[in-house]
């Protein structure tokens, strides 16, 4: 009895540690986050934080960046569920694990866009200004009249938050690095952290533990693990009810519950010439894109994982990555063991190259088929449509899940 008493004591301890998100530091070394005097290591027995010693600066988790929703990670099941309409079968089902991560919880918009072009514009080359400047031009066509977007869509107030399209994948990944760049200042500088005038082309120390990791594109399987969303379809432990064909339950594209009922989860193309609807009774309210917190947001809380605009993630398109992939966390920078030589693309016999990156997600001209996560196409990634944007993400740094 005595036995079970300790052993039941020691799980009760145990417990107690892992609900608190961080394991106690026995010995001299003290808790390892802490910064009180006195605290030494466990290793060399000298105290943190003396005058000309190791500096432990205080850790109390990773800093929340603006706009993002922790995404937790697991083993999913990644691949199309849909009918391979293109025949292409580059999406095969396979499991993976992907890590927790970060994800912007909207499309990036035409202010936060603006706002880049004003700081750029202020400290940058009058080269590197104009190669931000998006193509407003890709609204543009022959035989239609898309004039007022192309002159308003970027800077008119009414569509501020509307998202960013004209932006090709190397604008959206300049993008990424000047947010990380400017983040991390605000919170250096938040933290009481003195920063030299040169900061801004240097990176503010990872060791303070007040900055974030770099912001970026999310891999293809951080997206489609993201748009799936299939935390809200467990049942008791492990136990997964269904998979998703879009980023909600269901086969059917309108909301089937409350005041909402009948209204699209998305903005999509129902169908040949129809974008919104007839007037009265619009179907999904947008005859191009809308509002970044338009429709319900999925199960992560992420708006618009489906519609409204397709987008950019980091990956190089290859039809057989499914099989190439790792399953850990799996991400195709390059050819590698699939080189591009091997389709012929300098005579025209193939698209594909190591510039040709992978884009996720229906838009609002795609019909419902490309809304499905496990849809995939690509694109040059010096190419800018007027249905491509882009959101940000970021790895969860400090943790093993």
């Amino acid at each position: 009895m005595k036995k079970f008493v300790v052993y039941a004591f020691s799980l009760a301890i145990l417990f107690l540690m892992d609900s608190c998100g961080k394991l106690p530091f026995f010995g001299k070394g003290g808790n390892p986050t802490s910064t009180t005097p006195g605290v030494a290591s466990s290793a060399t027995g000298l105290e943190y934080n003396e005058d000309g010693g190791f500096q432990v600066n205080d850790f109390q988790g990773q800093p929340e960046g603006p706009n993002l929703v922790f995404i937790e990670g697991g083993r999913a099941i990644l691949g199309s569920f849909e009918e391979d309409l293109m025949s292409r079968r580059d999406n095969i089902e396979r499991t993976v694990t992907v890590a927790s991560f970060y994800m912007d919880e909207t499309e990036v918009a035409n202010i936060h866009w603006l706002e880049y072009l004003y700081y750029v514009k202020q400290d940058s080359s009058r080269q590197f200004y104009e190669s931000a400047l998006p193509d407003t031009t890709v609204w543009a066509r022959d035989l239609a009249f898309n004039d007022p977007y192309v002159d308003h869509y970027l800077r008119y107030p009414g569509f501020r938050f509307f998202p960013i399209v004209g932006v090709n994948w190397r604008q959206a990944e300049d993008y990424c690095k000047w947010r990380t760049v400017v983040v991390n200042q605000k919170l250096a500088e938040d933290a009481g952290l003195e920063l030299s005038a040169e900061s801004g082309n240097q990176r503010i120390a990872l060791e303070t533990g007040v900055v974030l990791p770099d912001y970026r594109l999310p891999t293809e399987a951080e997206w489609e693990y993201a748009a799936q969303a299939l935390i809200g379809t467990q049942w008791l432990d492990e136990q997964q009810t269904h998979a998703r064909i879009y980023p909600w339950d269901g086969h059917a594209l309108r909301n089937p519950y409350g005041k909402k009922m009948g209204y699209f989860l998305a903005n999509f193309k129902r169908g040949r010439g129809d974008y919104a609807g007839i007037a009265g009774k619009l179907n999904d309210g947008a005859m191009i894109t809308t509002y970044i917190y338009d429709y319900p947001p999925n199960e992560f809380n992420l708006y618009n994982m489906a519609g409204n605009v397709s987008e950019w993630v980091h990956d190089v398109y290859r039809p057989l990555s499914f099989q190439d992939f790792d399953d850990l966390n799996p991400v195709r920078r390059d050819g590698y063991l699939d080189p591009e030589d091997g389709y012929d693309a300098g005579s025209y016999n193939s698209l594909i190259t190591d510039r040709v990156r992978v884009y996720k997600g229906g838009s609002w001209k795609d019909v419902a088929y490309w809304m499905s996560p496990g849809t995939r196409r690509y694109l040059e990634e010096d190419s800018a449509t007027a249905d491509i944007g882009f959101r940000c993400a970021m790895i969860r740094a400090g943790t093993n899940y």
